[in-house]
């Protein structure tokens, strides 16, 4: 990875048709890939994700192309509606995918609640936690006709905010990319040293 290009996977965890979470992602993904980082977007209504099933999964051609998504993938922002307090079904689905791929990569987390999405952004971080994945300090909380209007981000404040962990995902995740690459290529001791071929 050069000092001036990030890959970043944004995952839209909606599967509805007038997402408001689809909006923001793809609001950010287009300013990412305005300033310069390499974005892919997974959006499950494009690219249907079957039930996780550990004993049919591993071999299956849109596992192998996922993992691919993944594995290039230096930071992953997780797009999310809070349901009950909690993260969608179809996001855990996503999450249920992997953990290895995930370690020492960078999470974001965008949640769109009528409370704050507290829960949910600590249930995200307990993920990246569980994956021994880094995560913001710090989600990304939104609402519903306050915040996105006809298909847009509407308010100034949720702009600025997007704008900050823009800038955040950038910085971070080439400092932990530029790390994780260090480590897996080395032969320190550190964790990633599992994970070397």
């Amino acid at each position: 990875m050069s000092d001036t290009s990030c890959n970043v996977l944004l995952v839209v965890g909606s599967l509805h048709d007038d997402s408001i979470t689809r909006v923001v992602i793809n609001h950010l993904a287009n300013n990412l890939s305005t300033d310069g980082c390499e974005v892919n977007t997974l959006d499950f209504i494009e690219d249907p994700l079957p039930l996780f099933n550990p004993d049919t999964v591993w071999e299956q051609d849109y596992y192998l192309l996922l993992k691919e998504r993944v594995v290039e993938a230096d930071v992953i922002v997780l797009g999310t509606p809070d349901y009950h307090g909690s993260i969608s079904s179809t996001l855990k689905n996503f999450l249920d995918h992997f953990w290895k791929e995930f370690t020492g990569k960078l999470f974001a987390t965008i949640v769109a609640s009528h409370e704050k999405g507290l829960t949910v952004h600590d249930q995200l971080r307990t993920v990246a936690r569980q994956c021994y994945a880094w995560s913001m300090p710090y989600g990304v909380s939104f609402m519903e006709k306050v915040d996105v209007k006809n298909d847009q981000v509407a308010s100034d404040e949720l702009r600025n905010r997007l704008e900050i962990l823009q800038h955040d995902i950038q910085v971070y995740g080439r400092l932990l990319a530029n790390q994780r690459a260090a480590d897996l290529a080395g032969t320190a001791p550190g964790f990633l040293a599992q994970l070397r071929n």
